[in-house]
């Protein structure tokens, strides 16, 4: 698991159903439609995110989602629970994968019933470690985000998933902004996480567009999450940063197209170039030339098409002899030269 030899596409649908199961499933046909590979789910209620407060600590003060309560906003943003087998049998129905990221332990319950192939753990909790432990006891891959993370966090992460669970793990370099500012991606840090955890890294994107997760594949992501809508216009507390059908068909043809130009590092002549190869320059007389003439930088030119001697013998045979005739327009070979073979 986590291996992938292609890009691995994930689309996330989280609040964009709007409270609608019917635009939860128009959202999967849509998104395996257009390219992705994976439908990942939320799985929560107000419940178990929070309480219903209005202390000022429970109110949201900035941002997508500024003036709402956090009940307000997880009750408008769950996906119900008895929205999840059907939303399972749909992903069967479309050759897709479904997963989902349990945001408690009653959550991780429904998702085994459903035979959940395996987890994510989001950015925000990480830090619960009971949760991490829960999860990791199902003995299941596991995918977790790095939002908002220390070195500390990701190190406490994998410590309890590989004491308590079968440590398969997948890592995705997470900026938690909702949207993420471009200059804050930082794309390096992929190249941080493997040289120090050796797994799989890919990379959960909130930017906006496109480029970044089409950049990502460069430096060796194959798991691309993004969130997706069938319409921004839909507005959801995530629609501002999820992407639309044909941004995701965009993005799932370009991600598997520079993973095609990334190639295997050799130096090689490529078969498109072969043809080319006649274009090169060669050394070809530019005037008669008789037996026993000298070459001169008068009677010979390095020249296209590449027919005759390379360039680099040019001033190895400059004041050397002709062993033979040689006709203006002809390309000048070995043996009319004193010149060895090496």
């Amino acid at each position: 698991m986590f291996n992938f030899k292609e890009p691995y596409l994930v689309a996330e649908i989280s609040a964009n159903h709007n409270g609608s199961i019917q635009k939860a499933k128009d959202i999967m046909k849509a998104a395996a439609e257009n390219g992705a590979n994976c439908i990942k789910l939320q799985t929560y209620t107000p419940q178990t995110m929070t309480i219903k407060s209005q202390r000022d600590e429970f109110l949201i003060k900035s941002g997508l989602w500024k003036g709402s309560t956090l009940w307000d906003l997880y009750e408008n943003a769950q996906t119900p629970f008895e929205w999840h087998s059907e939303l399972f049998s749909l992903a069967k129905d479309l050759k897709i994968d479904c997963f989902s990221t349990p945001f408690d332990e009653s959550a991780v319950d429904l998702l085994e019933e459903l035979n959940c192939p395996f987890y994510k753990i989001a950015s925000f909790e990480i830090t619960d470690l009971p949760l991490v432990k829960y999860i990791a006891e199902k003995n299941k891959p596991v995918i977790f985000s790095t939002g908002m993370a220390e070195k500390k966090n990701i190190d406490d992460v994998i410590n309890t998933l590989c004491k308590y669970g079968i440590g398969k793990y997948a890592i995705l370099h997470c900026v938690s902004g909702y949207p993420t500012p471009i200059h804050e991606v930082n794309l390096e840090t992929i190249k941080l996480l493997k040289s120090e955890y050796g797994c799989e890294v890919g990379i959960s994107d909130h930017t906006k567009g496109t480029l970044v997760s089409t950049l990502s594949v460069a430096y060796g992501v194959k798991i691309i999450e993004r969130h997706f809508t069938k319409n921004r216009k839909e507005s959801s507390p995530d629609s501002d940063f999820s992407l639309e059908p044909t941004e995701l068909k965009k993005l799932s043809e370009d991600v598997n197209n520079a993973f095609k130009s990334l190639g295997k590092g050799m130096i090689q002549i490529t078969e498109s170039e072969r043809e080319n190869l006649k274009f090169r320059r060669s050394i070809y007389a530019v005037k008669k030339i008789h037996k026993g003439e000298k070459f001169t930088t008068q009677n010979i030119k390095r020249i296209r098409p590449n027919n005759g001697l390379l360039p680099k013998y040019y001033f190895q045979i400059i004041n050397t002899s002709a062993k033979v005739d040689i006709e203006e327009g002809e390309p000048i070979k070995l043996e009319y030269t004193s010149l060895k073979k090496d």
